[in-house]
């Protein structure tokens, strides 16, 4: 089986994806089912969960990434121009852990929740597109306004969620909401 045949792209994933096939050959599952597995495998939602591709800009809800890590993997998979939606409560994080990243992938960077200094301040003199958005709903119609044709949305905050949020569920579930809404 081919990479681009896999469902899922990125390092991590394709460790996963390895593991999960050794696995699956050690307890003799046949190949055929194996490979159909990993041909539409589907994440788990708010997890680099799919939502939806509006005139050829893709939304991906990552809302699960409330951390430096989570969002190093998001940002890897990435295959295209990322604009970025990020924040809420920060929780210590280091953000010259992902600098490189973000200006390898970023494009533009969103912020959301109600203290967003610490992510402007790590990435202003990289990015030079950062807007501060009080919902969801405009950081989406932002994103979508900022992005073109073969752009990805990645919703992927490395951050909590509680100043605008009940869960990173909700927020999750605001995020695809606000994209089905376009």
């Amino acid at each position: 089986m081919t990479l681009e045949e896999l469902a899922q792209t990125g390092t991590q994933q394709m460790h996963n994806t390895m593991a999960a096939s050794i696995g699956a050959k050690l307890v003799s599952l046949r190949k055929e089912s194996i490979r159909e597995c990993l041909s539409d495998f589907q994440n788990i939602e708010h997890r680099l969960e799919f939502v939806a591709n509006i005139h050829g800009i893709e939304f991906i809800n990552d809302s699960k990434a409330t951390n430096i890590n989570s969002v190093w993997y998001a940002m890897e998979s990435a295959n295209k121009p990322v604009i970025w939606i990020a924040g809420g409560i920060d929780k210590g994080n280091d953000y010259s852990k992902i600098l490189q990243l973000v200006k390898d992938k970023v494009k533009a960077i969103i912020c959301i929740g109600i203290d967003n200094t610490k992510i402007i301040d790590a990435f202003k003199n990289i990015i030079p597109e950062i807007y501060e958005s009080p919902s969801m709903e405009e950081a989406v119609n932002t994103a979508y306004s900022v992005g073109i044709k073969g752009d990805q949305v990645l919703m992927s905050p490395a951050c909590a969620s509680f100043d605008l949020f009940d869960n990173y569920e909700d927020r999750g579930n605001k995020f695809k909401q606000a994209v089905l809404d376009l």
